[in-house]
């Protein structure tokens, strides 16, 4: 259900990180490291599975807006995710 504006104290503008503020030119990153990184959180940082299941919902999206910007990289093995890093 919407709730007025008037609800809360501060309405900070949504910017998010562009490709180049957010990842090194040199690195590859999961779309699990990128999930943390968009909320200042290390890419290793240790969270809980139901936060990075929400976490994932911001980054998903982002990874698709992004997308030419960026380089996909093929998982190393089966049990290893893709991995996502800048274009040059």
């Amino acid at each position: 259900m919407p709730v007025p504006k008037s609800e809360f104290e501060n309405l900070p503008p949504c910017d998010f990180y562009t490709p180049e503020e957010l990842l090194e030119t040199d690195h590859m990153y999961t779309v699990y490291e990128i999930a943390r990184l968009l909320q200042g959180l290390e890419p290793e940082a240790d969270i809980d599975r139901e936060t990075e299941d929400i976490l994932l919902d911001w980054a998903i999206p982002w990874i698709m807006t992004n997308a030419d910007d960026l380089v996909v990289a093929e998982p190393r093995s089966e049990d290893e995710p893709g991995y996502y890093g800048l274009k040059e």
